[in-house]
């Protein structure tokens, strides 16, 4: 079994991930709502782009914590290595 990266190790910024993260999971429960209540589709889209934004943030804050863990000290057991930090970016991209 490999051995994980925490997905933050500084506590602030894993404050403000939990914080983005339950934003978007209210968002989405506003989408939801939505279309349970044959809302326009234009509301409905605007509140599917406010999630998915809401969760873009939340990957992003993470990927750069984990960019800063790497920098300070890229030869940690565990570490996430550049190149893996670079797909992860892209995958978000």
């Amino acid at each position: 079994m490999t051995e994980q990266t925490p997905v933050t190790h500084d506590a602030e910024a894993k404050r403000k991930v939990v914080n983005r993260l339950r934003r978007a999971h209210g968002q989405l429960a506003a989408v939801i709502d939505a279309v349970e209540q044959d809302a326009h589709c234009r509301d409905v889209v605007q509140q599917l782009s406010a999630v998915s934004k809401a969760l873009d943030r939340a990957g992003f804050l993470v990927i750069s914590s984990a960019l800063r863990d790497c920098l300070e000290d890229p030869d940690a057991p565990g570490a996430t290595q550049p190149e893996e930090l670079e797909k992860l970016f892209l995958s978000l991209a």
